[in-house]
């Protein structure tokens, strides 16, 4: 096992990180920018360095920086959480070459998933179904017309190393291909450095179901389920669960064995995510894999048992997937609401000081969060405040709880979108299960007061 594990984020995340290495003996170092001075995860580890301003380009994505903080305190190892550096194949090298252990995978498998339009090759010649698009890079407009004449419309023009919807873009018509295709790859330029993107069929009201992966350095992978992330907006998750309320056990059990053999081919190790849309007559298209942990992780860590975090370490420091992962059965359902700091009608971001933060608790109720009373959320990265997740026997208990731990969470001074949880868990089409990725679209607005 790792003597010391530099964590390379802020937040939730780098708290969740801190208690798993702290579970298994493991000393903690970690990296903060100007702005997180004052951060839990500054004052609960061994050891903090400061590795630049606020902006995280000058920080947290900073690798000199981090990399610099690593040697300083020796670590042994980097565990990147999720974003900032979590899928960076650049990151990973500059670790192995530093001989410090990256918690996740072999740099060249980052880089092959990262590639979206290559993973979609790969995963299809795994046996995976993909949905129907462009081969490869789509390199000019004539091209685009090209295969947009083949595969038809509507279709959807993505950065082929984007994600979060940034770089993406909907053409339901020819005449909007060209500018469409021209703004997708200027967005990807921007957002990511590269102009790539490539063209996908567009799948009408699609579910988002992804599974979760575990696979170690011996060839070893397994899945421990799937979630349902479809309550969305703008690309962007809201609300997760598991299981799925509309997969049934025959589809998750030739899907998970599809999934387990794909990965074994590519030589998968460390956590991870397959992510698919789910057409209206029920059919399952792998569109990409997240190769880190997921923001919704607890819902598997719920249902399953299963610390992810902490199997992410243990498989980084070359134990067996059979000894990190005993036997294990899944059991009940469970909810995560992304508690943001947004208004809950415009979205607005809400940043500023709490000066009020009341968690709830009771029976199958956990909240990862680093807030707290007179924390300040910053305007400079990701608006979570926190995590707030519902265990129950069935889907209607996690409801009924999930509720319940709405009305009893206070956070003053900020906005946050519980108000919006509540309505999205009041309403029938939501409780019956009958949802898409457009649901938000369609839910009714907040009654006047």
């Amino acid at each position: 096992m790792f003597k010391k594990v530099l964590i390379a984020n802020r937040g939730e995340i780098a708290l969740r990180i801190l208690a798993a290495c702290k579970e298994l003996g493991v000393r903690t170092v970690a990296v903060y920018s100007e702005a997180d001075r004052n951060s839990l995860h500054v004052r609960f580890a061994d050891e903090a360095v400061c590795i630049g301003p606020a902006r995280s380009s000058e920080s947290y994505l900073n690798i000199p920086h981090v990399i610099s903080a690593a040697e300083i305190t020796d670590v042994d190892a980097i565990h990147p959480g999720y974003g900032f550096l979590s899928e960076s194949a650049n990151f990973a090298e500059v670790c192995e070459a530093s001989h410090i252990t990256f918690i996740g995978p072999a740099p060249g498998v980052i880089r092959l998933m990262g590639e979206k339009n290559i993973a979609r090759g790969e995963m299809e010649a795994a046996g995976l179904p993909v949905v129907p698009g462009s081969p490869g890079i789509v390199e000019n407009e004539d091209e685009a017309k090209r295969v947009a004449a083949d595969i038809g419309y509507p279709l959807m023009i993505k950065a082929a190393e984007g994600g979060g919807g940034r770089g993406m873009r909907l053409v339901r018509t020819k005449k909007d291909l060209v500018q469409a295709f021209n703004t997708a790859r200027g967005e990807s330029q921007q957002a990511f450095g590269s102009p790539n993107v490539y063209i996908e069929k567009l799948i009408e009201r699609p579910r988002h179901i992804e599974f979760q992966v575990l696979g170690d350095s011996h060839g070893n992978v397994i899945h421990l389920g799937e979630r349902e992330c479809s309550i969305q907006r703008r690309h962007q998750k809201v609300i997760e669960e598991s299981p799925s309320p509309v997969l049934d056990d025959a589809t998750r059990t030739t899907m998970g064995d599809k999934v387990v053999e794909a990965l074994r081919k590519v030589g998968y190790s460390s956590a991870g995510t397959v992510e698919f849309l789910r057409d209206e007559s029920g059919s399952l298209y792998f569109i990409e894999m997240n190769t880190r942990i997921q923001v919704e992780h607890p819902v598997t860590e719920m249902v399953t048992g299963v610390d992810l975090v902490k199997s992410q370490i243990r498989l980084a420091a070359g134990e067996k997937l059979g000894d990190v992962v005993g036997p294990f059965q899944s059991s009940g359902h469970a909810i995560e609401c992304r508690i943001n700091a947004e208004d809950p009608n415009t979205f607005a971001p809400s940043p500023g000081r709490i000066t009020t933060f009341r968690v709830p608790g009771g029976p199958g109720i956990r909240v990862d969060t680093a807030a707290h009373a007179d924390a300040v959320i910053p305007p400079y990265y990701d608006s979570l405040v926190a995590k707030l997740i519902a265990h129950g026997r069935d889907r209607a208990e996690a409801i009924v709880r999930m509720e319940g731990a709405l009305d009893g969470f206070v956070v003053e001074g900020i906005k946050t979108i519980i108000p919006l949880h509540k309505r999205i868990l009041a309403d029938p089409d939501f409780r019956a299960g009958n949802f898409d990725t457009q649901f938000l679209e369609h839910l009714p607005p907040a009654a006047a007061k």
